[in-house]
């Protein structure tokens, strides 16, 4: 079992939080050949995907890709936006240690808002991080992971779109829980909405081949 880190952004944390979330998709890097038309996974957890040859179309060659987020039973630690600050029984910033987390507590943006900065004698203030900056002993979300596949972006169905976060409203249509990414009548669509945000305009549209990754939170 390995643990490994994965980004996300404030709404993704607060649905997993939720238990709304429990899917996950990221682009397979690198993209298989255009004329990849299948993929099967071999015993070795290595997905290779299957294309005609230029030589002889009725022959095949394959492309392996190992997913990096790990394979069923590996966890994942969740990288968010955070903010760091001294802890209370604290008077000197000389006393903490980044490395270890010592002499510091955590506030979480995606569910606590910015938090206001503790000013030292010295005038050092803490402001909020990128996530990719977390260090693991300021993660607080583990997941376990429960399947890993590869399929093309546009072939997920209604009921992974729901998986991914996407959630019914109070007027029968479909989106984020703070109403984002609204569509009055498929949750694929709003997903589509949603993927576009975080992967850019056309992203949907060149349909990528991606690990879609199924988790539990460990509580």
């Amino acid at each position: 079992m390995k643990d490994r880190p994965i980004l996300f952004s404030a709404p993704m944390v607060r649905a997993i939080l939720e238990g709304r979330k429990t899917q996950t998709r990221r682009v397979v890097k690198p993209q298989p050949s255009p004329s990849s038309d299948t993929a099967f996974v071999g015993t070795d957890g290595i997905w290779r995907f299957s294309h005609p040859t230029l030589r002889d179309p009725v022959s095949h060659e394959a492309d392996d890709v190992r997913c990096p987020y790990g394979q069923p039973g590996d966890r994942l630690w969740v990288r968010e936006k955070f903010q760091p600050l001294f802890a209370d029984d604290i008077e000197n910033h000389w006393e903490t240690d980044w490395k270890t987390g010592k002499g510091y507590k955590i506030s979480y943006p995606a569910t606590d808002g910015i938090q206001e900065f503790i000013d030292l004698d010295d005038g050092l203030s803490d402001a909020c991080k990128p996530s990719i900056h977390m260090p693991r002993w300021a993660s607080r979300i583990l997941l376990e992971i429960t399947g890993v596949r590869v399929e093309r972006l546009a072939d997920i169905s209604k009921d992974d779109a729901m998986a991914e976060g996407i959630v019914v409203q109070p007027d029968g249509g479909f989106g984020l829980a703070d109403s984002t990414h609204y569509n009055f009548s498929d949750p694929t669509d709003s997903y589509c909405s949603l993927w576009e945000s975080i992967n850019g305009d056309g992203s949907w549209y060149a349909n990528p081949w991606v690990w879609v990754v199924e988790f539990k939170r460990v509580t």
